[in-house]
């Protein structure tokens, strides 16, 4: 009898947890890559474009967000 209880008591405590975080997953998956926008790579496309470029700040901006660093350095 108590291990049905118990089964019970994390039933309801997980139905708990999704209906109180059911808002922030339909958030997460409401806007899809497609929502907000990327800008391509390269000085000519920032908003404030930087006083110096070289060639190092082309490739790291090019490689973002890959986790490697570019052959460059």
């Amino acid at each position: 009898m108590g291990l049905i209880k118990l089964a019970a008591a994390g039933a309801i405590g997980y139905a708990l947890y999704k209906y109180a975080n059911r808002a922030s997953e339909e958030a997460a998956t409401a806007g899809g890559p497609d929502s907000y926008p990327i800008r391509d790579a390269g000085p000519e496309n920032m908003k404030n474009q930087p006083p110096r470029w070289s060639k190092t700040d082309e490739a790291i901006d090019e490689s973002f967000p890959a986790s490697d660093p570019p052959s460059t350095y």
